[in-house]
C-alpha cells in the first residue's frame, strides 16, 4: 500500500499525538504517586493565640491552645491526641495523662505538604493541671504524641512544649458551724410572818389573836397556809369585840353603883 503525502503526514501527527499521551499519562503517574508518598506523612504544629493557619511552630503557649495538622493523606483516616505531664512538672503517682483525643486527618491529599495549603485539621485544646506544681518561670511542661492512622511504618509523631497562664481550680472548703445554747433560770422565794395581837381588859377577859403564814415559790408554783384553817391570810375570830366588853364593864360599873346606892339607903333608913 502506497502513501501519499498528505497520508504520511496525517500518520506522522498522530504518532506524535499518541507519544505525548504516553508522556503526559507517565509524568501524571508519577505526580501523583509523588503527592502520596509512602511512609509517615504529615506534620504537627503548636499555634498560640491568636489562632491562624501559618505552619510555624510556637512552643510557649497560653492555657489555650490549638494543634495544626498538615499534609497528611487522604482517606478515612484519624490520629489519635495524647497530652501528657512531662518533667519537670508531673504529678506524684504513675499516671501523667492529661488529655485524650481523637481527630480526622484524611480530609484531602497531601498535596500542600508542611504548607497552610496542606492544612488537614485544627483543634483547639485547654488542659487540667490539677495536682501539678508549675515551673516559676516556664509553667507547665507537656509533651504531646500523635499517632496517625494510614501510616506505612512508624505512625508516631511528638511535641513538647510549654504553658502558662493557667489559674489553678479552685479549691472548695466546706464550712460546718454547730451552735448550742442552754439557759438555765431558777429561782426560790420563802417567807415568813408571824403577828401576835392581845388585848385584856379589866374584867380579866383576854383575847390572843395569831397568825403564822409562809409563802414559798419554786419553778412559779406558790402556796400559802395559815394555821386554824383559815387559808385566806385573815386572823380567826377568837372572842368578842372591844366594844362589847366595855359596854358590859360600864353595865357592870353601874350595876355596882346602884347596889351600893342602894345598900346605902338601907343602912340610913
Amino acid at each position: 500500500m502506497l502513501l501519499t503525502q498528505p497520508s504520511k503526514r496525517f500518520v506522522a501527527a498522530v504518532a506524535v499525538f499518541l507519544a505525548a499521551s504516553a508522556l503526559y499519562l507517565a509524568g501524571a503517574g508519577k505526580a501523583s504517586a509523588a503527592s502520596n508518598p509512602p511512609g509517615n506523612n504529615g506534620t504537627i504544629k503548636i499555634d498560640d493565640t491568636p489562632f491562624d493557619d501559618a505552619p510555624n511552630n510556637e512552643p510557649h503557649v497560653g492555657c489555650t491552645f490549638q494543634v495544626d495538622f498538615y499534609g497528611y493523606d487522604e482517606g478515612d483516616l484519624d490520629a489519635t491526641v495524647t497530652f501528657e505531664a512531662h518533667p519537670p512538672t508531673q504529678r506524684a503517682g504513675e499516671d501523667q495523662v492529661l488529655l485524650t483525643d481523637t481527630v480526622f486527618i484524611g480530609e484531602d491529599d497531601n498535596s500542600g505538604g508542611g504548607s497552610e495549603a496542606g492544612l488537614d485539621a485544627s483543634e483547639t485544646y485547654t488542659l487540667d493541671f490539677t495536682g501539678i506544681t508549675p515551673h516559676p518561670v516556664q509553667g507547665f511542661h507537656v509533651k504531646l504524641t500523635i499517632n496517625a492512622e494510614g501510616s506505612q511504618g512508624a505512625d508516631v509523631k511528638h511535641k513538647v512544649f510549654w504553658v502558662t497562664g493557667c489559674v489553678p481550680a479552685p479549691t472548695t472548703t466546706t464550712t460546718s458551724t454547730t451552735s448550742s445554747a442552754t439557759s438555765t433560770s431558777g429561782a426560790t422565794s420563802t417567807s415568813g410572818a408571824t403577828s401576835t395581837s392581845g388585848v385584856t381588859t379589866t374584867s380579866g377577859t383576854t383575847s390572843t389573836s395569831r397568825e403564822t403564814s409562809t409563802t414559798s415559790a419554786v419553778g412559779g408554783v406558790s402556796s400559802s397556809t395559815a394555821p386554824g384553817g383559815s387559808a385566806g391570810g385573815e386572823l380567826p375570830f377568837t372572842g368578842a369585840g372591844t366594844s362589847a366588853l366595855l359596854a358590859l364593864g360600864v353595865m357592870l360599873i353601874g350595876l355596882g353603883g346602884v347596889i351600893l346606892s342602894a345598900r346605902s339607903h338601907r343602912d340610913r333608913a
